[in-house]
């Protein structure tokens, strides 16, 4: 299948499917998945025409990219774009290895995390990222979380990812988070191409249209949405009990208010997934939405939420039941 359709970042050559492939699952996010696994993952999401996959150190201490290479190494290199991070160093931990990570991630604890946003981390993360894919090149790099680091990101970090970008070592540089405040400023402030919004910017909550999305469309800068489930609040078509919302049990309220949202999506013949996908690309300033997969089964399934037609009208009834704002009607947009 031909590759889905994309959009440049910026002028910088960068091109970004709609929907990007997530690759912390590739780290054993959770659980143990095995390579075989990752592989045909990645195998279903190319023959679906995904062509972006992000990963980062942080997914199981390297293995999200070093599988995540493998599998590139099968796949024309031009036709490919691959974002990772920096901002944590893996330093070596022989004294915990026989121990597992804390980070979420199923994977023995021989590496531990260190952050570093100084130009010298910068530039040592980016060389162990590009040893670990085996890739002659990284297309995107964002600083990975720099909320407890703002002033020696924006004072070593980025300047160090803008002169590796103006030199051709990267394609495009930015920032990823799970707020949308410092990477409004990121996008006012700095010389970036694109950044990742986590979370914020969902059928659930948009407090990212009141500073990231209009300063990001003003700047001409891409954003690219993740956590779009709000962490698997949104995942289902019908919202089980023990649902998670930010990586926590969903409190009675954002459950009872998901579950209203959802009944308007049925009454749409339209399910709660394929609404949570299909809200976010109407931004203008969107780019892609990056769905974190495990399997060739749920990369089949994000495709064709991904790709589902959403009637218009659905906006209009969600705002007047009071489920979204009407400054978060896809027509405010405009």
């Amino acid at each position: 299948m031909s590759a889905l359709p994309s959009r440049e970042v910026r002028t910088t050559g960068v091109r970004l499917t709609g929907l990007g492939y997530g690759a912390a699952q590739a780290g054993n996010l959770y659980r143990a998945t095995s390579d075989a696994e990752t592989h045909a993952a990645l195998d279903a999401a190319w023959a679906a025409g995904v062509r972006y996959v992000d990963t980062a150190p942080h997914y199981g201490l390297g293995l999200s990219e070093r599988r995540v290479g493998a599998w590139a190494a099968t796949r024309p290199r031009e036709e490919l774009v691959v974002s990772t991070k920096v901002g944590r160093l893996l330093v070596p931990s022989p004294e915990t290895a026989h121990l597992r990570d804390e980070g979420m991630f199923d994977v023995p604890a021989a590496t531990r995390r260190v952050w570093d946003f100084s130009r010298d981390g910068v530039l040592r993360s980016l060389e162990a990222s590009l040893e670990r894919t085996g890739l002659d090149r990284i297309d995107v790099v964002y600083l990975h979380d720099p909320d407890d680091h703002e002033e020696q990101a924006f004072a070593e970090a980025l300047p160090a990812l803008v002169e590796l970008r103006d030199q051709g070592v990267v394609g495009a540089v930015g920032a990823g988070m799970n707020q949308s405040a410092m990477l409004s400023r990121f996008v006012t402030e700095a010389d970036v191409d694109v950044v990742m919004c986590a979370g914020r910017f969902t059928l659930l909550e948009q407090p990212a249209l009141a500073d990231l999305l209009p300063a990001a469309a003003a700047r001409g800068v891409g954003v690219v949405v993740a956590g779009v489930y709000n962490s698997g609040l949104l995942a289902r078509d019908v919202v089980p009990e023990d649902a998670t919302y930010d990586y926590a049990q969903a409190p009675p309220a954002v459950l009872a208010r998901t579950r209203r949202i959802a009944a308007v999506c049925g009454e749409h013949g339209v399910t709660l997934p394929e609404a949570a996908l299909a809200y976010v690309r109407t931004h203008p300033a969107v780019a892609s939405t990056v769905v974190g997969l495990r399997t060739a089964d749920q990369v089949r399934q994000a495709v064709e939420r991904h790709t589902a037609v959403v009637p218009a009208a659905l906006w209009t009834a969600l705002v007047d039941e009071g489920l979204l704002a009407p400054d978060g009607h896809p027509d405010a947009f405009a």
